[in-house]
Parts: C-alpha cells; sequence; structure tokens
C-alpha cells in the first residue's frame, strides 16, 4: 500500500496491555532501523512492518500513516531532549555555568551517536513540521531553559535573557547538527563540546557583567 502525505499525525489508539505496549514498541524500533537503513525516501509502512514482523493492519491500528511514525519518533527525541534538559539544568549542586557546559557535552555526544536516524528524520520533517502537534512537542523544552536563564542572569533583563536562550537553544542544535554529519571520534566531539561551552560561558558573564553594571 503506497504511503500518501497526510496532516493527521497523531497515534490512532494508545496501548493500554502490556502487549499493545510491546507492538507499539516492536513498530517504534523496526521504524529506526528502516530509517537509519534506508532514508526518508524508502521509508514506507510496509517497510516497517516487515522488519517488526507484525501485519500492516496491526501496524494501522496504532498509526494511521508513516508521518504518525516519523512524528512519534521525532516527538520521542525532543521529549528526550526536553528531559536532558531538565536532568542537567535543575541540577543546582553545581553552579549555573558548570550546568550549561555539562549541557553543551552531554547534548554534542547525543547529536552524534543519533546523527543517522535525526538526519532521516530532518528529511521527513515536511511530513509532519507544519502539524500542531510538532510545534507544541518542539518547544517542550524552552521554559526549562527559560527558568535556567532567569537563575543564570538574575540582573539581566527578560529581553536580554531571552536573546541569550534563544542564541544558544539555536547554535547548539544548528551547528551541533552540522558536526555530527560527519563521523567523529570521541577525542574531537569533547574538544568541539568544550569549545562551544567555553564560547557560551562568555557569552554569559558578559551579559551577567552588563547587567550589573
Amino acid at each position: 500500500m503506497a504511503d500518501q502525505p497526510s496532516t493527521r499525525i497523531s497515534s490512532r489508539k494508545r496501548p493500554k496491555q502490556a502487549r499493545s505496549n510491546e507492538l507499539v514498541q516492536a513498530i517504534l524500533q523496526a521504524a529506526v532501523q528502516v530509517l537509519a537503513e534506508e532514508g526518508a525516501q524508502r521509508f514506507t509502512t510496509a517497510r516497517v512492518a516487515e522488519r517488526a514482523g507484525v501485519s500492516i493492519g496491526s501496524l494501522y491500528q496504532y498509526f494511521p500513516n508513516k508521518a504518525a511514525i516519523l512524528f512519534r519518533l521525532q516527538s520521542d527525541e525532543w521529549r528526550q531532549t526536553a528531559d536532558l534538559l531538565r536532568r542537567i539544568l535543575d541540577d543546582r549542586s553545581q553552579s549555573p555555568l558548570q550546568r550549561l557546559r555539562a549541557l553543551v557535552h552531554a547534548f554534542i555526544r547525543s547529536e552524534c551517536e543519533e546523527a543517522a536516524v535525526r538526519i532521516a528524520l530532518d528529511d521527513a520533517a515536511p511530513l509532519y513540521r507544519d502539524a500542531p502537534e510538532a510545534r507544541e512537542a518542539k518547544e517542550e523544552g524552552a521554559p526549562i531553559f527559560g527558568s535556567f536563564m532567569r537563575e543564570a542572569l538574575p540582573h539581566g533583563t527578560d529581553i536580554a535573557r531571552q536573546l541569550a536562550s534563544d542564541l544558544i537553544m539555536t547554535t547548539m542544535s544548528t551547528v551541533g547538527k552540522e558536526f555530527s554529519e560527519t563521523p567523529r571520534s570521541l577525542t574531537e566531539i569533547e574538544a568541539f563540546a568544550d569549545a562551544m561551552a567555553d564560547m557560551f560561558c562568555a557569552y554569559i558573564r558578559s551579559i551577567a557583567d552588563k547587567g550589573r553594571s
């Protein structure tokens, strides 16, 4: 059955029993494998069902089309990023700049580890990126970073904090994506993350100094 682009990206139903959960997880794991191996252009529900060892009818019980599967993979990735932000930035045992440095290292490592799937998801983004669900899921991490910025820049203005938040998140995401598209050694990853963290920390210090003055 050929897939047609659709704006419907929500799952048909939520699995409630353990067996149903296992089926959905098998479909998602198979989807990751197909996406990494075949790319977004050759990604189909039929290939996913075959890899998962389930009937196409079973797959359609939970996902109405391939866009719904791809959106689930993408929203899971965004949720993991939000969890990463929360876990690191909410750790008050470290100073704000120490947390920012830890976040940069964790984010860049994650980007490099998941590069193949992430690149394929970026290629598939036109299938779901304009849907309301996609915008809501993508923005989940914004309040977490905004709260962190209020702590890191207590004397800064709301405009300065928002600018710093947008600049750091956009730069980390965009530059990290480009960096991860080439296979990197652990040494290269750590050196790159160190340099990016140095840049962000210097930027935060400069805004803090202006705020105090």
